[in-house]
């Protein structure tokens, strides 16, 4: 959530990409040596595996198609960015968005983000900036129908929170680049302008995120799974203002770290999902904001 894309790039020229965080464009282990050694070498390998497939592309943002552990290849596919890449603008304050009519599209990127196809929204499922950053399109092809024709599977939302120190990868379908780090520590509550979100992720700093990031997917880099949705950064060193957000304790203390970047947890998504991915906010675990 920052400045818009124009804006974005004129300053990444100037001012070089580690000067720019996250957000949308416009509007934008251990035990003895040996058991050491192989989980090492598997821990590589699932690194190596993190590439483009399933990611997407949007005309501000990043995004990627994604399932949840009891999803299956019949149901309608989904699509996970950010709330505030919603393209009818930012949704304010407590309000929360569900089954909105949507034709937008998405540009599928196989392994290596060569742009294979166009996807279709049928609807935004839902989306909120509320306690969260999120908006869930549903598309009009299924999940069978998307790997029949591309032979690209959907990227699997974790389920369980995720730990500190775990190493991610942030995969940008709008840049088509891949940033490496670990998660720093969990944030109680993160506030940029009128927006707060609970229990977000905060990175280390090698995840120097820039304008058009926002929305893509962060995966763990052992289990391939999602994790938790880029979205934002603190570009200037301000307070709690727009694009600068600022940490905030459960007692009240005010942190500001200019030029880190934050995520928003996905592990809560999927109990507000029942049978052929349909959205029930009263399902029994379900604690996303309802309408």
């Amino acid at each position: 959530m920052r400045k818009p894309f124009v804006a974005a790039l004129f300053a990444l020229v100037i001012a070089g990409a580690g000067a720019a965080p996250a957000v949308a464009a416009p509007q934008a282990a251990r035990t003895a040596d040996t058991a050491s050694t192989t989980t090492a070498a598997a821990r590589t390998a699932t690194i190596q595996a993190v590439d483009f497939a399933g990611t997407v592309s949007l005309s501000n943002c990043s995004g990627s198609v994604i399932r949840f552990p009891k999803s299956a290849d019949t149901d309608p596919a989904l699509v996970l960015t950010n709330g505030h890449c919603l393209e009818t603008g930012f949704p304010s304050p407590g309000e929360v968005i569900v089954d909105q009519a949507s034709s937008r599209s998405f540009g599928l990127l196989n392994s290596s983000g060569t742009r294979v196809a166009t996807l279709r929204a049928g609807k935004v499922a839902y989306s909120t900036m509320t306690d969260t950053d999120i908006t869930i399109y549903q598309l009009t092809r299924t999940y069978a129908q998307i790997r029949s024709s591309y032979g690209i599977n959907a990227l699997t939302l974790a389920d369980t929170h995720p730990a500190s120190g775990t190493a991610i990868k942030v995969v940008s379908g709008y840049w088509k680049r891949i940033y490496s780090c670990d998660i720093d520590a969990f944030v109680y509550r993160l506030k940029e302008g009128d927006w707060t979100w609970k229990d977000s992720v905060r990175y280390t700093s090698a995840c120097n995120t820039i304008g058009g990031t926002s929305g893509s997917p962060v995966i763990d880099t052992t289990t391939g799974k999602v994790v938790a949705v880029n979205n934002t950064g603190n570009e200037d060193g301000e307070t709690c203002t727009v694009n600068n957000p600022c940490e905030v304790d459960a007692s009240g203390n005010v942190t500001v770290r200019k030029g880190i970047n934050y995520a928003e947890e996905t592990y809560q998504i999927p109990a507000c999902f029942g049978a052929g991915n349909k959205l029930n906010l009263t399902a029994s675990g379900c604690v996303l904001p309802k309408p």
